[in-house]
């Protein structure tokens, strides 16, 4: 299971359902914009919370690092550090083997979205360019090689507080949004830090308690 919301009932009942076990409980960041149910979650099936291993979790968890891989049956799950969005961001490369090695598709968390990229600004001022900066290497360095076929679904769609510009369908692909994307026509990481540091909507109050309740310091 990856990020899961506070309620986990219908994750229990769709495993159930399918007389399947959740096995991994996997955060692709610390979320400020919700309560998360890893912790709950794990203590229901016995399954670990994984974070990268930057992040400042003081609760039971297992760290995960860059290239990481794990298999879950006939699928491998590949660990791709990509900050920008918050440090210890992760982009979680899916392959279902019985089909091909080549991936199939990536979970991108808040760092690629349809139509938009996840805000840089969550650390409070002083920290934006340079997470700005991540997030250009962590698009351009890791997703966007990519093959064009590889399908992405982010955390959020259109609504969200977690960037701008996003579009209202759940998932796209990495060829369409290099090819339409706002955030990943630009030529220069310069642009680049100056369009996703423009015209940001306000953090919401909640964001910074939600991340120290989601990191277990309170």
């Amino acid at each position: 299971m990856v990020d899961p919301q506070l309620e986990i009932t219908p994750y229990l009942e769709a495993a159930a359902q399918k007389s399947m076990r959740i096995t991994h409980v996997i955060e692709t960041h610390v979320h400020a914009d919700h309560l998360s149910g890893a912790r709950r979650l794990a203590e229901v099936t016995g399954a670990p919370v994984f974070f990268q291993e930057s992040a400042d979790v003081r609760f039971p968890h297992c760290a995960i690092k860059d290239g990481e891989e794990h298999e879950v049956g006939n699928v491998r799950l590949t660990v791709l550090h990509t900050p920008g969005h918050t440090t210890e961001s992760i982009s979680i490369l899916v392959s279902d083997r019985t089909r091909g090695a080549e991936p199939w598709f990536v979970l991108t968390g808040d760092t690629l979205f349809a139509g938009g990229v996840g805000r840089p600004d969550l650390l409070g001022e002083g920290a934006e360019v340079r997470l700005a900066e991540q997030l250009h290497e962590s698009l351009f360095g890791k997703l966007l090689v990519l093959p064009d076929h590889v399908e992405i679904y982010p955390a959020h769609f259109g609504g969200a507080a977690c960037g701008k510009g996003l579009s209202g369908k759940p998932g796209s692909t990495i060829g369409f949004e290099r090819r339409f994307n706002p955030a990943l026509k630009l030529g220069s990481k310069p642009e680049f830090v100056r369009f996703a540091l423009d015209n940001l909507p306000p953090q919401p109050e909640t964001f910074a308690q939600n991340c120290r309740r989601n990191l277990g310091w309170e």
